[in-house]
């Protein structure tokens, strides 16, 4: 009872003393909710950009992996992969049959390509020459028509799938779907068109023009190496088939007992690696002049109350002749604190989540901030008022009542 007392006493002789020193308290507000505002901010960001990150993947397959000549990051030398042999479409029946998990094998080959249809034109357009294995390879959704089939490759068709992009620049208001459209030139009848697919990794996906492999051969070249995008049942199988696919390239490209493999099997996983090694670094400076920050709001705190303290000195002395106890006293500096600090992570919490709303509105920069983010912003600079309170809660309940109240 007695301590329900003292918080109900010490609330109201608190927010007193803070409405009788609005200016004070006004900056001392300010000051911790610029250092909330700036934490807030920088983990809004970064939880966006990991959320961003981690989505990217996702599209590009979880239980994927990718063959090529080439690894997603480079440790040596450009020429030492240079020279490596080129990858051949005689492997796709050997890493097929490589393990029972691997339910697809895509050939893949690239180019970037003008695409048109009639007076429209569109340049840099990634043009892919696959399989009808790579649908099940990637995240492609198809919005009209069909894929390419088995009979699309066995006969060289010149067919086309379009993404979002390129239908909504080339066909605007139009179903492309049994039209023909010009890559670089050669003509091709489009088949199907995917659904939106977004951005990523810096990549438009939506702008993408998907052929049969043996028609882009035919048009861009067959001297060239593939990709073998494969598909695996299960994203806890890709340990066991990345070994199984390493002894069947190996064996199928006579090398060497001891050589090192001469080709590149890259795994999503592996970018979420390097993302986290490229981004540490920058995550905790930035989280640590967030910090820096607010351990200066928290000292603003604690000056402010001891300025208080010495101001009230007299007051406190008259409470402490008249039977207050020590732990009230603490108790009503320590509220006082934390009723700024509080105020002022409030104020901070919302300019910080504005800020992260304008970033991700304007900047191509995601940004997001969570509910639990926002309520530990608020509890958080509470804390770091109770925290920076202490001493000068403290100090003022072990004044000496007489002296304190001889105090001018």
């Amino acid at each position: 009872m007695n301590f329900r007392v003292d918080v109900w006493e010490g609330a109201r002789i608190a927010l007193s003393s803070l409405r009788s020193n609005r200016l004070r308290t006004v900056l001392t507000t300010v000051g911790i909710g610029v250092g909330v505002c700036t934490l807030l901010a920088i983990v809004g960001i970064i939880q966006g950009l990991n959320s961003s990150f981690a989505e990217q993947l996702g599209r590009l397959g979880s239980n994927t992996l990718q063959v090529a000549k080439f690894p997603w990051v480079m440790n040596g030398d450009w020429w030492e992969y240079r020279n490596r042999k080129d990858l051949t479409l005689d492997l796709v029946p050997a890493l097929r049959n490589a393990s029972e998990h691997v339910v697809a094998v895509a050939p893949t080959y690239f180019e970037s390509a003008e695409v048109s249809f009639q007076e429209r034109k569109l340049n840099s357009v990634l043009t892919l020459g696959t399989s009808p294995d790579y649908l099940m390879t990637s995240s492609i959704e198809m919005s009209a028509g069909r894929f390419l089939t088995d009979a699309d490759v066995d006969n060289r068709s010149a067919v086309a799938v379009l993404g979002a992009e390129v239908v909504k620049v080339l066909f605007p208001g139009i179903n492309p779907v049994g039209h023909r459209v010009l890559v670089d030139q050669r003509p091709y009848r489009i088949v199907g068109t995917m659904v939106e697919r977004g951005t990523v990794l810096g990549q438009n996906m939506d702008m993408q023009v998907i052929t049969p492999y043996p028609a882009f051969r035919g048009q861009f070249g067959s001297k060239r190496s593939p990709n073998l995008v494969l598909a695996v049942d299960s994203q806890d199988n890709i340990p066991v088939v990345q070994d199984r696919l390493t002894e069947a390239l190996r064996r199928e490209r006579n090398t060497r007992p001891g050589a090192p493999d001469d080709f590149a099997i890259n795994r999503p996983d592996q970018l979420a690696g390097i993302y986290k090694q490229l981004t540490g670094a920058l995550y905790g400076a930035a989280t640590g002049v967030g910090l820096i920050t607010l351990l200066v709001g928290g000292i603003g705190i604690m000056n402010i109350m001891l300025v208080s303290v010495r101001e009230r000195t007299r007051e406190i002395g008259v409470r402490r002749a008249l039977g207050a106890r020590k732990h009230t006293i603490i108790l009503q500096f320590l509220m006082e604190a934390a009723s700024v600090s509080a105020v002022g992570g409030a104020m901070g919490t919302a300019v910080g989540m504005g800020i992260a709303w304008l970033v991700n509105f304007l900047t191509p920069l995601a940004a997001r901030v969570d509910p639990v983010t926002v309520a530990a912003g608020v509890g958080f600079s509470a804390v770091v008022g109770l925290l920076f309170g202490i001493w000068p809660a403290a100090r003022a309940a072990n004044l000496d009542p007489v002296e304190a109240l001889r105090h001018d």
